[in-house]
């Protein structure tokens, strides 16, 4: 046989599917959130939650679908993401029931909206619709590329969620924040899912424009300026992102899309130039709603000390009580259970719920959430160089960006890094439109992973060409 009808069969043949190893790990990622389930019970009143069983039948069966869908829809691809998710989404589900059965949280929302309304319910109904969303994903996008064909139209898509918060009747301003909207008694939050559409108009765009602004510029202090007709749209996004800050007091949104394009541009163009220009006007941006935005503002102080302002704003009493959440955890933590990061109030169970993490399982529990994180963007990147198309190398690449931002901003803003942004914690944090938006990221990411390992047909054999390699001596 020839080397090169050789080299086809082995093109025919391909990388194996791993969906057996995606099944052992989904196993794994049911089984740990079950445990943690009867932790916290035997923790708080020392028997095993009643609602255990069907907790962990609820989670195995969502896990059972998803499989079930990669496995007939998507063979090939990343066996990693979904047992992370799924891991992610559980443990979120023990931690959020573990904060609803804190009297503190009960007696603050009685007195607050006269009632108490469990989260955790509507937060396993959520991640049912997530699932329902992720296999509605990877059934009707047989091919990713098909996206680019809506660049412009996915920019028009997302400027119109990022401003339906701001129409009249339909937009609510709740806790300072202007970034929900409500629809049939539910609160809806846009932007969630414009990350994902405005990543596609990135992907297109700069598909098309990487090489004008990569080559035709010019050279100024060290930095590779492009040409004005080629920095239009990166100064409109900046402008677009100041406008979503300064209207709707959102400073994790604007953040997380202008830092999203910055870095898909130095993915596309391999210049640091755009970095470094990037850096400079977030910082202009930064400085000038600081100074002007009363809310954004009243978080910058909480930032640089919250024990100056503790007993006056509310800002401040959150990132303290947050603060000493962690302190009081130490390496090990106190316990599944056993820890009063209730004390931050209403945003115990959102975004703060990682002062949870930090208290109650300590700096070996919050390394292993961040490691968790960690593997799940690693394995986007690692499918953004796998990519065999160029649309969906930016794409992944873009994806796997903004979800790195997003956990940076908020991982950081609850430590005391940075100002506090508002932002949920990707599936950890109570609320149905991070958990739905997620979920269809995830689904994105296992699409192109498919496309990317998926082997090649072998190229049609040709007899008279097999002969004749064979005969010539």
């Amino acid at each position: 046989m020839s080397s090169t009808t050789h080299t086809s069969t082995i093109g025919a043949i391909g990388a194996p599917s791993r969906r057996n190893t995606e099944l052992a790990l989904l196993v794994f990622a049911v089984l740990i959130p079950v445990f943690a389930y009867a932790n916290v019970g035997l923790a708080i009143d020392g028997t095993v939650p009643t609602g255990m069983i069907g907790y962990g039948l609820g989670l195995g069966l969502l896990a059972a679908v998803g499989h079930l869908v990669v496995r007939k829809f998507a063979p090939y691809a990343d066996p990693l993401l979904l047992p992370l998710a799924t891991l992610l989404n559980g443990l979120g589900l023990v931690l959020i029931w573990r904060l609803d059965q804190s009297e503190r949280l009960q007696n603050l929302q009685k007195a607050q909206f006269g009632q108490f309304n469990p989260a955790a319910p509507n937060q396993l109904m959520y991640s049912a619709l997530g699932i329902a969303l992720f296999a509605g994903v990877l059934l009707l996008l047989k091919d990713h590329r098909i996206l680019q064909r809506f660049t412009y139209i996915s920019m028009v898509a997302a400027l119109i969620l990022l401003m339906l918060p701001l129409v009249p009747g339909l937009g609510t301003d709740l806790f300072g924040a202007k970034i929900w909207i409500r629809v049939g008694g539910f609160s809806i939050q846009p932007g969630e899912f414009a990350k994902i559409v405005i990543a596609v108009f990135f992907a297109g765009y700069l598909m098309v424009k990487r090489d004008a602004l990569a080559l035709a510029s010019r050279r100024f202090m060290g930095l590779y300026l492009p040409r004005g007709r080629d920095l239009g749209p990166i100064l409109v996004i900046w402008a677009v992102s100041l406008l979503i800050l300064v209207f709707e007091n959102d400073l994790g949104t604007s953040l997380l899309f202008f830092g999203m394009f910055v870095v898909m541009l130095y993915i596309a163009t391999e210049r640091t130039s755009w970095i470094v220009i990037g850096l400079l006007m977030s910082a202009v941006g930064a400085v000038t709603v600081a100074s002007t935005a009363g809310h954004v503002k009243a978080r910058v102080d909480a930032w640089l000390d919250p024990f100056a302002c503790y007993d006056t704003s509310n800002a401040c009493e959150q990132i303290g009580q947050s603060i000493m959440s962690f302190g009081s955890g130490g390496v090990l933590g106190t316990g599944l259970g056993q820890g009063n990061s209730d004390l931050i109030g209403f945003a115990a169970n959102a975004d703060f719920i990682f002062a949870t993490v930090g208290e109650e399982l300590g700096l070996a529990g919050v390394m292993a959430f961040l490691v968790i994180y960690g593997l799940i963007i690693e394995r986007g990147v690692r499918t953004a160089l796998a990519a065999r198309d160029p649309f969906g190398k930016l794409f992944a690449a873009g994806l796997s960006g903004a979800f790195a931002l997003q956990i940076f901003v908020v991982a950081g803003g609850v430590m005391g890094l940075i100002p506090l942004t508002g932002m949920t914690m990707p599936w950890l944090a109570a609320g149905g439109s991070s958990v739905l938006a997620n979920w269809a990221l995830i689904a994105i990411l296992i699409r192109i992973s498919d496309t990317a390992r998926r082997p090649a047909p072998a190229p049609a054999a040709n007899p008279d060409a097999e002969m004749t390699q064979v005969v010539r001596p």
